[in-house]
């Protein structure tokens, strides 16, 4: 039976009980789990099942995700555990995960481009554009333009909607070369008024909690392709 993802219930799920699934070595299967595991350039969550320290989080395959501890653990298939979520540590790569989102929203209006990588982390983060052109006041521009959403507090709502609905939607999905999830049915994170595009981690509930989006490097990695290197300011 696949895992049942608390944290598409509720992102700001922090603490949750759940039953183990399987264990073998410092690997933890759960029935349950609020912990996001690491995917599409997100980290995997860290907190703690029980009193063992969870560095990690990992998928396997599409139905099981992997909580790895810091050491060998005694679970048993059937024993209950109480998980606690690095809170800090996962809010601030929510943040940066939904500026992620508005930057994708407004580079791709602005100016067609595509996502061809990206890394969120807590303290720093990056993404990475099919542009051909790095001109800074224009990068700028497209960032003034995100801090002026967020300014805005815009809402940012997360639902399932039927595939034939979903490919409806231009650039659901914006990063570059992937194909829309081979599922029946898409999940989408809304940021209304300015992006509708498919995804599987988690999002804060509205614009006003990221701050404001701070620029720390560009660099350009091809010949159409530039990375914006960013940070909060909260």
């Amino acid at each position: 039976m696949p895992v049942r993802k608390l944290y598409w219930e509720d992102a700001y799920l922090r603490e949750f009980d759940s039953t183990v699934v399987a264990a073998e070595g410092n690997r933890v299967c759960l029935e349950s789990t609020a912990f996001l595991p690491m995917g599409g350039g997100f980290v995997g969550d860290s907190g703690f099942l029980g009193s063992f320290r969870v560095t990690d989080t990992q998928k396997e395959g599409e139905d099981s995700i992997i909580h790895l501890v810091e050491n060998y653990t005694n679970f048993n298939a059937g024993d209950s555990v109480h998980g606690i979520i690095d809170w800090d540590r996962r809010y601030r790569s929510m943040k940066m995960h939904t500026a992620a989102h508005a930057l994708s929203a407004v580079f791709n209006n602005g100016a067609g481009a595509k996502i061809t990588g990206n890394q969120i982390r807590p303290d720093e983060s990056r993404i990475d554009f099919s542009l051909g052109n790095m001109d800074r006041k224009i990068i700028n521009s497209f960032v003034d333009r995100v801090n002026e959403a967020i300014a805005m507090d815009l809402d940012v709502k997360t639902y399932f909607m039927p595939r034939e609905e979903a490919e409806k939607i231009p650039d659901v999905v914006k990063l570059a070369g992937t194909a829309p999830p081979d599922t029946d049915t898409f999940r989408i994170v809304e940021i209304v008024g300015l992006d509708v595009q498919a995804c599987g981690a988690v999002n804060v509930k509205s614009l006003g909690e990221i701050g404001r989006i701070v620029p720390l490097r560009y660099e350009n990695k091809g010949k159409s392709n530039r990375r914006l290197y960013f940070t909060l300011d909260e």
